[in-house]
């Protein structure tokens, strides 16, 4: 019953609010003085601000004890013991000596290649961007390695019974697997370590958990978010592709105490526009919900006259496997999922702000490392994945970095420098010719280092001596604006001046509205 009601607040009664505009939004409630997100259980800055990591964002999700070596293990060594209970792809669980447990699934026969692919691209995107993955790989590997466990079931959902999950049964699945010679293809998902508590809501806080204090709904991260499943059109990005898990403080049992719960994403397979059932409902998904009360009364009122995307051929034309992944119909402020995702419809122009000053860091090098690790056979679609990664996420950028301040990274050299990165001319979002930057304290300009790829220093005259005033008086308290030329809004820097000789100090940054 819980599933069914599930199903429903999120097809039927979450579109429906989301339609009638009676969301009470607001700005989200775990943001610092910074206007950034603060590492928790939820998220990690990777790369972090102060620019103490590379500017390209870490694509790796594997710790090396865990990455497969189907070459060098022997026949019989990898135990399938579990059958696949929850999910529309087909998969069983393979314990394997020395590594642990993993959750092998299949492409299928409709489009081989792509479900695995957009598991492990989709895992890297959400890893780089600061969320918590499970470690995700594509493995080719010899059907002789399985060793099958008797008496095992298996189900696709709660709602259907079980069935034995024999070797008839485990010969159907690899029969669905893409394969290179005598070796098929799988994603293998790591078991995700501690004690399961089951998916997490985008909305509320989980009782169960003293540190969750912030609804979901509220948290800037999963707003944020939004943008990320836009970008790989990873519409099914719902409550039950993620997962809660215990951590026990070293010494205690897995599920004893102390400890404290991590948040995790996962299965981002439904990424990168696979076929979803009938071709009517695919082709809409990304730009309507599968019930959609606004574009049901839409057509209501327009006799279903206006020209929508899946009105016209999606995809480009050669690439078979992206006909439902293009940039040509990409509009990032309008993508939809399947249905209404609380914490998705509460984003703002600042939470999008956030999430696209980090996706900025995904340089043309780092998508098209992306693109390899999809491992297509066809270089060719490699090539393609790499294109419309870039294409999307230009879009995204263009839409989210021109209107707040894209400048972000701030940070006091020395004892008078403001320096920063406006992430807009560092991603090429505008022409270089485009950017002009201007910055004033109260009584006047202040002079503006440019130093090209986007940094930019701001030299601070001191307002106040080294001593005399108390550290927090207000007389040490200046407000900085910066200007790029180019978003509709400066951005203003909060600071303290401690004095010529203890140099400022960053208290806060704001981006207002336009």
């Amino acid at each position: 019953m819980a599933q069914i009601w599930n199903a429903l607040d999120h097809v039927v009664f979450y579109p429906l609010v989301d339609t009638l505009g009676v969301t009470v939004s607001g700005e989200a409630q775990n943001v610092n003085s910074l206007d950034e997100v603060p590492d928790s259980s939820w998220f990690t800055n990777r790369p972090r601000p102060d620019g103490s990591e590379a500017a390209d964002p870490p694509l790796v999700v594997c710790d090396a004890s865990l990455l497969l070596d189907p070459d060098h293990s022997p026949d019989g060594s990898w135990i399938v013991d579990h059958g696949k209970t929850s999910g529309a792809t087909s998969g069983f669980r393979v314990n394997i000596p020395g590594k642990g447990k993993y959750m092998f699934e299949a492409d299928g026969l409709a489009q081989p290649e792509l479900p695995t692919a957009a598991s492990i691209v989709g895992a890297a995107i959400y890893h780089a961007a600061g969320f918590n993955t499970p470690c995700e790989q594509i493995v080719y590997f010899k059907p002789s390695l399985l060793k099958l466990t008797p008496r095992l079931k298996y189900r696709h959902s709660n709602l259907e019974d079980e069935k034995n999950f024999d070797q008839s049964a485990l010969q159907q699945v690899l029969a669905s697997c893409a394969r290179h010679g005598p070796l098929v293809r799988m994603h293998a998902s790591a078991w995700i370590p501690g004690h399961l508590l089951g998916p997490f809501r985008y909305d509320g806080t989980r009782a169960d958990d003293p540190n969750d204090v912030v609804p979901h709904e509220n948290r800037r991260e999963l707003r944020g978010a939004r943008l990320l499943a836009a970008w790989t059109d990873h519409w099914d990005a719902r409550d039950a592709n993620s997962m809660d898990a215990w951590l026990a403080d070293p010494g205690s049992a897995p599920d004893g105490s102390p400890g404290h719960v991590l948040h995790y994403y996962l299965d981002t397979s439904d990424a990168l526009g696979p076929e979803y059932g009938q071709r009517l409902v695919t082709m809409r998904l990304g730009y309507s919900y599968i019930l959609d009360w606004g574009d049901i009364a839409a057509d209501l009122f327009t006799l279903g006259i206006p020209n929508r995307p899946w009105d016209r051929p999606l995809g480009d034309p050669g690439y078979e496997m992206f006909r439902n992944f293009d940039v040509r119909s990409f509009v990032p402020d309008e993508w939809k999922m399947q249905y209404a995702n609380p914490a998705f419809s509460r984003m703002t122009e600042r939470d999008g702000a956030w999430m696209a000053r980090i996706l900025a860091r995904f340089t043309p090098e780092s998508v098209r490392a992306l693109a390899d690790m999809a491992r297509f056979t066809d270089p060719r679609n490699t090539a393609h994945l790499a294109r419309v990664l870039e294409g999307r996420l230009a879009r995204i950028l263009d839409r989210y970095l021109t209107r707040l301040s894209p400048i972000g990274e701030l940070r006091v050299e020395g004892a008078s420098r403001l320096c920063a990165v406006d992430l807009a001319e560092a991603r090429a979002v505008r022409d270089v010719t485009r950017f002009h930057y201007a910055a004033r304290l109260s009584n006047g300009t202040l002079p503006v280092e440019v130093h090209g790829g986007g940094e930019i220093c701001v030299l601070l005259p001191h307002v106040a001596p080294d001593a005399g005033l108390p550290d927090g008086s207000p007389a040490r308290y200046v407000r900085v604006s910066v200007e790029d030329g180019v978003a509709q809004a400066p951005l203003f820097a909060y600071l303290y001046d401690l004095g010529p000789t203890r140099g400022y100090v960053l208290a806060g940054v704001e981006r207002p509205e336009p």
